[in-house]
């Protein structure tokens, strides 16, 4: 089955065109990222912006473009903390549809975690029993997701994601040490308050997904250009995502855009990511990640094409 899948997210809009088989394998034909910034100001008006509507907007014109020669079975979207906290993402999501003929929804926290979980394990093995930590740090928010095979036993959706964490707490370029501690405190005490400590302790392995992760993946091995496949499975140390966040930190915004391996686009938010990443580390008594490219697009076209 021919999937086309959009994710609109807080940070970056992004495009999966996937041959589903039956088997649960998927051929990617196409895949496309743009950051738009949907979250940009939420977390302080409550609303999305006109500029920002109109940065996804755009590429949505650009993916519809994509996809025309595709003859596509299905073509879905899902949208996800920016949309589900602002007052009028029912709007957007009434324009995606209505505009570009999408069978598109705004996830809940519980139905996002679940596609990304099965996203980030399609490829290993459902009977390994191996307790796993599945780290989605997006623009708005953060889902933690533990379980094992396909089967999830907890998650939550921590209201911390790069967007909203730079917003509140970096404002000097670059930031300053005690910028980057209290971003890091407030993290922290989400995972204390929202992650019981039994829960804590059950992970003996993560996954890291999305635009935070496979940028250190990129960076760690100075990739120019991108190059997925190395980034897949790619494994970084808690030690070594902290040498990167101080190396990261010491840039101004102008430097980091020039740093080997970062998407430009990126580079305004790294650092919050970076911060979210080694706090969750740290409170689940973890080493390090593995980087993966399969997120929560890949779930969504395995559970539209009913093979999971």
């Amino acid at each position: 089955m021919l999937v086309a899948v959009i994710d609109i997210g807080t940070n970056s809009t992004r495009l999966l065109v996937g041959d589903v088989r039956e088997d649960g394998i998927v051929v990617e034909l196409s895949r496309r990222t743009q950051v738009t910034r949907l979250g940009e100001g939420v977390d302080e008006t409550g609303a999305l912006s006109d500029a920002a509507i109109g940065r996804v907007l755009a590429t949505l014109d650009e993916y519809a473009r994509v996809l025309k020669p595709f003859e596509v079975d299905a073509r879905i979207a899902v949208l996800t903390s920016a949309a589900r906290d602002a007052t009028n993402g029912d709007e957007l999501l009434e324009t995606v549809r209505n505009r570009y003929g999408l069978e598109a929804s705004v996830l809940t926290g519980d139905q996002e975690a679940q596609l990304t979980f099965l996203g980030a394990m399609s490829d290993r093995d459902a009977d390994d029993l191996t307790p796993t930590l599945v780290i989605d740090v997006g623009g708005g928010s953060t889902e933690l997701i533990v379980g094992h095979g396909r089967e999830v036993g907890f998650h939550v959706s921590l209201q911390a994601g790069v967007v909203r964490q730079s917003e509140r707490h970096l404002h000097s370029d670059p930031p300053s040490t005690a910028e980057l501690r209290k971003l890091g405190g407030d993290v922290r005490s989400l995972i204390e308050r929202d992650v019981p400590p039994a829960v804590r302790r059950q992970p003996r392995w993560a996954i890291a997904v999305a635009g935070t992760a496979t940028s250190l993946a990129a960076i760690d091995q100075a990739l120019e250009p991108y190059d997925p496949e190395r980034v897949h499975g790619y494994w970084i140390e808690l030690t070594t995502a902290r040498l990167l966040l101080a190396r990261l930190g010491a840039m101004t915004l102008e430097e980091r855009r020039a740093t080997r391996g970062l998407h430009p686009d990126r580079a305004a938010t790294v650092l919050a990511g970076t911060v979210i990443l080694i706090e969750v580390l740290e409170a689940f008594g973890l080493s390090g990640f593995e980087a993966s490219e399969h997120d929560i697009l890949r779930g969504a076209a395995l559970r539209r094409a009913g093979v999971a």
